[in-house]
């Protein structure tokens, strides 16, 4: 009996991981895409997803933050893309799929330094 308890938690746990996990599409929508420009304010480098929040500075002055999505930690670090690479203060340029709920979020697809140099779409010897 018990064995078959074990068998049952371990089938829910895994069930509830597959179910649990949604396509980049339902959140983000590829037909409006966002490019801001600003400096990096955070990066949480954290399971499911890592996010960075970028400060933009507005012909005003106002700063609105805005929090791009990317892939998994594992699977950057797989490319060879760590968290330093997303370094606070930084200037970036980043272009992604904005969410579908029209907050200042979105999905972060490229992200470009004041360099040229760039993470999550490096083209050959301009990855970071």
């Amino acid at each position: 009996m018990k064995s078959k308890l074990v068998l049952f938690i371990a089938l829910m746990a895994m069930g509830t991981n597959g179910f649990a996990h949604h396509s980049e599409t339902a959140e983000f929508d590829p037909n409006d895409p966002v490019s801001v420009s600003g400096t990096i304010k955070a990066v949480e480098w954290n399971n499911p997803h890592v996010w960075f929040y970028v400060d933009v500075t507005d012909a005003d002055g106002e700063v609105t933050t805005w929090g791009f999505s990317s892939a998994p930690p594992g699977m950057l670090m797989r490319r060879g893309i760590t968290k330093a690479a997303l370094e606070i203060g930084a200037l970036v340029n980043v272009e992604g799929s904005r969410a579908r709920d029209g907050s200042n979020n979105a999905s972060g697809r490229r992200v470009t330094f004041s360099d040229g140099s760039n993470v999550f779409t490096a083209t050959e010897g301009g990855g970071r």
